[in-house]
Formats: C-alpha cells, structure tokens, sequence
C-alpha cells in the first residue's frame, strides 16, 4: 500500500502548478501522515469542504479509506466513475480495503451501466477481488449485453470473461460459453469455462 500511496503522492505532486498548491499538498500529506483522530477529522473535512481541488479530495479519500474510513465512501466512488483510468484505478484500490458494505453494490451499478462501458473496467476488476454476491451477476450481465451489442468492446468483455474465470462459478458458464464463440474471447472463455466446472458446488 506504501507503493501505491507514492505512485499517487508522484502523480499529483507532478500536476501542482503554483507554490500555493505545492504548500497545500505538503499541509494535506503532513496531516495523512500523522494518522492521529485530529488528522483523520481535518481529511474527512478535505471530502465535503467547498472549492476543493480534486487531487484534494482524492489524497485525502485514499488516505482515508486505506483505513476503513467509511466517509471516504462516496468520494472513492465518484473517482472509481472517474474519465482517468489512472485515478479509477487508485480509487478501486482504497474501495477494496475500506470494508464498506456499499461498495459492491456501487461498483456492480458502475460496472452494469451501458452508457459508461467504456469506464467499466475497474469496477469489473473491483467486483472481482471483492468476491461479493453482486460480483458474478453483474459480470454476467455486462458480458452478455456486450457480447449482444454491435459494438462488442473487447477489452471491457475480455475483463469480464476473466473475471469470471477467476471467480470460479458455474453460474457462468452459459454466457461463458457465448462468449467462446468469438475468437476474441475463445481462449479466455475456455480457460474460465474450465475453472467454472471444476469450482465446488453450493
């Protein structure tokens, strides 16, 4: 997690532009640092104080919600529907260990949401480290409605597949064996359809 909390550290420091800014970051990461009860309270104010820059909220939202800090939870997820790969990204990592019982259900919303397909893919990834009851129906459904579409975007039903795959269940292996059927997906499909049946039954 050190890895990650400086690979964000890096990439906002590099889109400051004024010292003014660069004094703020060093005051919000002092305070991320400090990891006293004050400090937490002065992030969770960072969340919802007015004229905020975003690479505010999102450090102070990471900070946090590496923590189990469930007030990060709504800004986590606005970032994880974020247009930065990059910035939904890092916010799928702290949403994985925040713990919050919301957060399968937001990103199975994200991940299932047909006009924002192409910003599905870490919330694919997301529903599948979570292992949740919404994590297999909500792959299902954006592999099959992709797999129907005209356009099929590969790389978000290539995600599906083998987040499927990964999650082992024999509830997949209809639309598993759908998708083996274009040769974008065959070897993916076949590898998932393989662990699907060799997965313990309930």
């Amino acid at each position: 997690m050190e890895d990650d909390f400086r690979a964000l550290v890096d990439r906002v420091r590099a889109s400051l532009t004024s010292p003014a800014e660069v004094a703020a970051y060093r005051a919000l990461l002092a305070l991320v640092r400090e990891r006293t009860p004050a400090a937490r309270e002065e992030l969770a104010r960072v969340l919802v104080a007015p004229e905020q820059p975003l690479w505010a909220r999102e450090t102070a939202a990471y900070a946090l919600g590496t923590i189990g800090d469930r007030r990060a939870f709504e800004t986590l997820i606005l970032m994880l529907n974020y247009r930065d790969p990059v910035r939904c990204a890092t916010a799928a990592r702290a949403l994985a260990r925040l713990g919050d019982p919301r957060t399968a259900r937001a990103a199975a919303a994200l991940a299932t949401n047909p006009v924002r397909v192409h910003y599905a893919l870490h919330p694919i990834r997301l529903l599948v480290e979570l292992r949740a009851p919404e994590s297999v129906p909500a792959l299902a459904e954006t592999l099959e409605r992709l797999l129907a579409a005209r356009e099929h975007h590969w790389s978000i039903a290539r995600a599906c597949v083998e987040g499927l795959g990964a999650l082992g269940d024999p509830r997949a292996i209809p639309v598993l064996t759908k998708a083996s059927a274009y040769p974008q997906l065959t070897a993916a499909a076949a590898a998932a359809i393989a662990r699907a049946e060799t997965a313990p039954r309930s």
